[in-house]
């Protein structure tokens, strides 16, 4: 998961906007089941450790440029026994791609991963730390609820 510190400096540096997290950053060390798409955990979800595998297959793909996770307003830092730590919550996963909506939803097996679907989305709009996107790709959102 991404260091606390690492985390302060992005939002200090970022007026407050949230980054868009790697994959390795979010799930990395990661065992909060909960910690994005909560309400499916237990509803036939899969493990994180399930999603991560999954998601890194997508990344991998030659028309995928990037795949990040997009943090719910959730995420804080919170105060236990004296020291802070990071509550990190996934609100959705965002792929630059040139595929469409469709074909990304059969790909990451939206019915498996108990996912709403897939949107269209404009990170930039709404988070720090975006890369880059390439000529003739979109950014593309499965989310949940």
């Amino acid at each position: 998961m991404i260091a606390l510190e690492v985390f302060k400096k992005i939002l200090e540096e970022n007026g407050d906007k949230f980054p868009l997290l790697t994959l390795d950053e979010f799930f990395d060390g990661n065992s909060e089941e909960d910690s994005i798409a909560p309400n499916q955990w237990e509803d036939g979800r899969p493990t994180l450790d399930e999603m991560w595998k999954k998601l890194r297959e997508i990344e991998k793909l030659p028309n995928v440029a990037w795949v990040r996770v997009a943090l719910h307003d959730d995420t804080e830092i919170v105060e236990e026994d004296g020291m802070e730590r990071l509550n990190l919550v996934g609100d959705s996963i965002i792929v630059c791609t040139d595929m469409e909506a469709d074909e990304l939803e059969n790909i990451a097996d939206c019915d498996w991963l108990c996912s709403d679907g897939v949107t269209e989305s404009e990170p930039v709009l709404y988070y720090s730390y975006i890369p880059e996107i390439p000529e003739n790709y979109q950014c593309l959102e499965i989310v949940w609820d």
